[in-house]
């Protein structure tokens, strides 16, 4: 078993390959170590005790690694057993033996090493006090391993940042006062990073409890600068002292700072730190700084973040007196660099801009002139470009329009194919209504199709010339001045990449043709903005806005009675736009309105077009019937009880397909049919809907049937009944010789003596010119029967038109007169027909 646990431990060491154990290879370490162990003898030897020793400490160093401790633990315990056993044997032997001393040497490494693990072991698992013991241990074994000084002491403070990650402050302060580890030995003590530990010390006594351990943390800062002087000890030592407020301290500190040889980035941090606090000093020390590194090449950077500062204090007056001083410095005694340069005109951009946002613009124009003052005269640079225009734009607000037109003339010269320039130029001549506008208009329109580049990164958006185009027209719109304004939009929808812009210049074009009353115009932007709609790849968040729109398309919709081709374009597009919206309850009914709305009317166009253009209407009505009934799908979702909707679905496609012609119509009967709650009416729709030119008699029929049947269900005769019948009876009664047929007579037959017998219930409220309808084509087909040599049929057909005589009210007794005679006439001629 052992030489088995010995091959398998060395399958997974040669099989390690890098500096990652697979989990094969641990699991072969596991059961490697487990198995020397259940094989153990009585009284093992040294050699079986070495390996023990090793594949325990390795397999508890794994599982440590693998953050599994608990794990670790039963390994290391097993080592630990074995260490004592092979050291008791190694103290039995000779003390005089050289080799014994210097094995018991190892023994006691390996001991300590695999008591660091445990110690290890016990931090990760929260056991803080057991950790404690194993490191006492470790410390105790010190004096003869002083090599391992070194080792303890990271170890320790590792573990008291382990704590500190933690929050655990008393703990971590425990583990980082084990500097005093390296003081045991100095030849093998970590040196520098004693005072790293000692920084480290110090923070945490700051942030566990800084007015209790505010002496503690000053001298343990104190000691690590006088281990190793170092900035972020300086730095450290400042914050210790504006935590705990000691104004006084404060400033000797500070001294000693700029005494030292530290950087202008410390000095800086310091200052930021020192603001957080209060703002006297932190201005006082700024101020030393500057004057500390005057002669220093990194100035520049003390000035700019002396004035950025002073901004976000918002102290402007000292910081315009501050600029002042920087602006005769540069030209004076030494110039900033480029790169101080730069920062400065962000900052004074910036803060210009806030009170422009605020119409503060007097205060804009004087913070863009201190930037200005940085150009020299005569200077090409797009950067200064774009300051003269900002400075045109507060000259125009402050009505100095011709100050503006030499900044903006200023613009012109550095920068004049940028298409800012051309806007600002657009924006004074829109101010003084002359012809340049038009121009500048027409720049603006050439140069949109090219990206706008940004230069330094000061501005610019990514649709800005977009936003300027629809600005200029949103001007031109404040001015009364359609007609420029109308360019602007056209040219924006031309041009422009961005489909939310264009989205929000057709909306604009829509409100200014809506003070002139034809809606002809808005066709060609109609178009426009279908093919947006179908290919927008606008997101739904960020234009639910624009797109809400949509309703006063709805309401060009319904200006357009007298043109079902116009009304059914507006309702199209209502819906179109309406799926640029969050599709919520509104919405989606909105959706289906406008749906039913425009399959109404392509229908209307069916029956006022020629036959030749009515296929193309009716295909696309179906279209639309079956993108509303998936918007009715979502919807019905939740309770619709008295809704038409599904109704009206029916009724358009049962139009549509019976005009087309369409064999399907058979089916959608079928699924009508099964509806709960359908009424008569409808099916008597559906019925008319399928006459001649569109023939579908059998269904027809069964509609008929079917409307009959549910009118027979009420509880009082309905006269209604008598149009179901008309129709069934009209399309029954045979029209010529080649279509009777016994049984379609006899149905016929059933619907006529249901007619008599509503006539007998309601006489007075049965139409006349019905009764003599239903007489006439009773008569007639007795006439037809009696030419077919039927006899005793033709008698029974003309008996029963006969029995309806009876019922006219004012017609009856001129009909009484004519038509007694008749069937005496044809009674004589039956009879002599049966004799022969």
């Amino acid at each position: 078993v052992e030489e088995c646990a010995v091959q398998l431990w060395n399958w997974a060491v040669t099989k390690n390959v890098g500096n990652d154990i697979s989990t094969h290879l641990k699991a072969k370490r596991h059961v490697a170590c487990t198995l020397l162990y259940c094989c153990e003898p009585e009284r093992p030897t040294e050699g079986t005790l070495r390996k023990q020793i090793l594949m325990a400490s390795k397999t508890g160093r794994t599982w440590l690694d693998c953050r599994n401790p608990q794990m670790a633990d039963s390994f290391l315990k097993l080592a630990v057993k074995s260490l004592e056993i092979l050291y008791s044997q190694l103290v039995s032997q000779v003390d005089g033996d050289d080799e014994v001393h210097s094995a018991k040497g190892d023994v006691e490494k390996e001991w300590l090493r695999i008591l660091s693990y445990q110690a290890e072991s016990s931090i990760s698992q929260g056991n803080n006090y057991d950790a404690v013991v194993y490191m006492k241990r470790c410390r105790e074994m010190l004096m003869r391993l002083p090599e391992k000084t070194s080792y303890l002491s990271l170890m320790c403070y590792n573990f008291g940042i382990e704590m500190y990650k933690l929050k655990k402050y008393e703990e971590s302060s425990f583990w980082l006062q084990s500097y005093d580890i390296g003081k045991m030995n100095e030849t093998y003590s970590p040196g520098s990073e004693q005072a790293k530990i000692l920084r480290l010390l110090a923070t945490v006594y700051v942030e566990w409890d800084c007015q209790t351990f505010k002496e503690k943390a000053l001298n343990t800062v104190s000691l690590a600068n006088k281990e190793s002087a170092s900035e972020c000890g300086l730095y450290l030592k400042i914050r210790i002292l504006q935590r705990c407020g000691a104004s006084e301290d404060h400033i000797r500190a500070l001294n000693e700072m700029l005494q030292s040889a530290v950087s202008l980035d410390v000095c800086l941090n310091t200052a930021r730190l020192l603001l957080s606090d209060g703002e006297i000093l932190a201005f006082e020390f700024l101020r030393q700084v500057c004057q500390h590194f005057e002669s220093s090449p990194d100035l520049d950077t003390a000035l700019v973040f002396h004035i950025e500062l002073l901004l976000q204090k918002n102290k402007e007056l000292l910081c315009k007196q501050k600029i002042e001083d920087v602006i005769t410095g540069h030209y004076t005694r030494k110039q900033l660099t480029p790169q101080a340069l730069s920062t400065l005109h962000v900052l004074l951009w910036d803060k210009a801009a806030k009170h422009f946002e605020a119409q503060n613009f007097s205060e804009a124009l004087q913070w863009y002139n201190y930037s200005l003052s940085f150009f020299k005269a005569g200077q090409m640079d797009a950067n200064l470009a774009k300051l003269q225009r900002n400075r045109a734009s507060c000259f125009l607000h402050l009505k100095q329009l011709e100050k503006a037109k030499e900044a903006v003339g200023e613009a012109e010269r550095c920068d004049p194919d940028s298409i800012f320039t051309h806007f600002s130029v657009y924006k004074i001549a829109m101010q003084e209504n002359n012809a340049e506008k038009s121009q500048a208009l027409s720049a603006i329109g050439c140069l949109s199709k090219n990206p706008v580049i940004a230069e330094d990164k000061l501005l610019v958006p990514d649709n800005a010339s977009s936003s300027l185009l629809s600005l200029a027209a949103q001007i031109a719109l404040e001015n009364e001045q359609h007609d420029t304004a109308m360019k602007a939009l056209e040219t924006l929808c031309e041009n422009s990449k961005d489909d939310t812009q264009v989205l929000a210049a057709l909306c604009l074009i829509r409100l200014v043709l809506s003070k002139i009353e034809n809606l002809d115009l808005l066709l060609p932007y109609l178009k426009m903005l279908q093919k947006l709609s179908y290919q927008s790849n606008v997101t739904i968040e960020k234009n639910t806005d624009e797109a809400n729109w949509f309703r006063k398309i709805w309401n060009c919709a319904l200006q357009c009675e007298a043109s079902p081709d116009q009304k059914r374009d507006f309702f199209v597009l209502s819906y179109q736009l309406s799926q640029l919206c969050p599709p919520d309850r509104t919405v989606l009914m909105g959706q289906k309105t406008c749906l039913l709305m425009a399959t109404a009317a392509s229908l209307e166009i069916c029956r006022t077009s020629p036959d030749f253009t009515q296929t193309e209407a009716l295909s696309q009505a179906l279209e639309l019937i079956q993108i509303c009934s998936e918007v009715w799908k979502t919807l019905k979702a939740s309770s619709f009880p008295m809704d038409p909707t599904d109704t009206l679905l029916v009724l358009y496609e049962f139009e549509a397909r019976a005009k087309l012609n369409d064999p399907k119509i058979e089916t959608v009967l079928e699924s009508l049919l099964e509806q709960e709650n359908i009424e008569a009416k409808v099916l008597e729709t559906i019925a008319l809907a399928m006459e001649s030119p569109a023939h579908f008699p059998s269904l027809c029929k069964k509609a008929l049937r079917a409307a009959l049947s549910l009118h027979k269900k009420q509880p009082q005769i309905d006269i209604s009944r008598c149009k179901c019948l008309h129709s069934l009876i009209k399309l029954s009664l045979p029209n010529g010789v080649l279509e009777v047929e016994a049984r379609v007579l006899e149905e016929v037959w059933d619907y006529y003596e249901e007619a008599l017998s509503i006539i007998a219930a309601a006489p007075d409220d049965f139409p006349e010119m019905e009764i003599l309808w239903l007489l006439t084509r009773a008569w007639n087909t007795g006439i037809l029967l009696f030419s077919l040599t039927q006899y005793l049929e033709a008698e029974k057909w003309c008996g029963l038109a006969m029995s309806f005589v009876c019922h006219l009210r004012s017609l009856r007794e001129s009909y009484q007169t004519q038509m007694s005679g008749l069937y005496t006439e044809i009674l004589d001629r039956l009879d002599k027909a049966k004799k022969s």
